[in-house]
């Protein structure tokens, strides 16, 4: 007696729609996620607080200005010394006028090394709130108990 055998019926799974899924969310991903290096610098060691918490939302990108414990700042990725600071201050309000938006709208955001001297982070508060800035926070890094 011959067996017959059982044909069994191939399918061919279309994987077109999952790989154009898959690089729509890669995509997304890569422009959502900010990966610049003159907000967060590694050359920074943040002070430890429990009471961090993060920036209230605001409609114009913060300044983002970063003291390094030997007395430099970090603006735009470069650094440039806490005394001619005042020059690109001045810089970026001339810019911010040519939009109309208002220095006094912008947040500071001072990113001040935990070894860094107070006296500085004053100082560079001093040169902002002269240019016009009138809104800083200051950042650290939070610490739950």
């Amino acid at each position: 007696m011959a067996r017959k055998r059982k044909r069994v019926a191939q399918t061919d799974i279309d994987m077109t729609p999952m790989i154009d899924v898959t690089f729509q969310l890669i995509t997304f991903f890569m422009f959502t996620l900010n990966f610049s290096e003159a907000v967060q610098d590694q050359r920074i060691q943040l002070p430890v607080s429990q009471l961090a918490k993060p920036i209230e939302n605001s409609d114009i990108e913060p300044l983002t200005l970063q003291l390094m414990n030997d007395g430099m700042v970090i603006y735009n990725g470069e650094p440039v010394a806490l005394e001619s600071l005042g020059d690109y201050l001045e810089n970026e309000k001339s810019v911010m006028l040519a939009a109309s938006k208002e220095p006094s709208a912008a947040t500071v955001v001072v990113r001040a090394d935990g070894r860094s001297k107070t006296g500085d982070v004053q100082q560079i508060i001093r040169s902002c709130q002269e240019k016009g800035f009138d809104k800083f926070v200051l950042r650290a890094e939070y610490k739950g108990q």
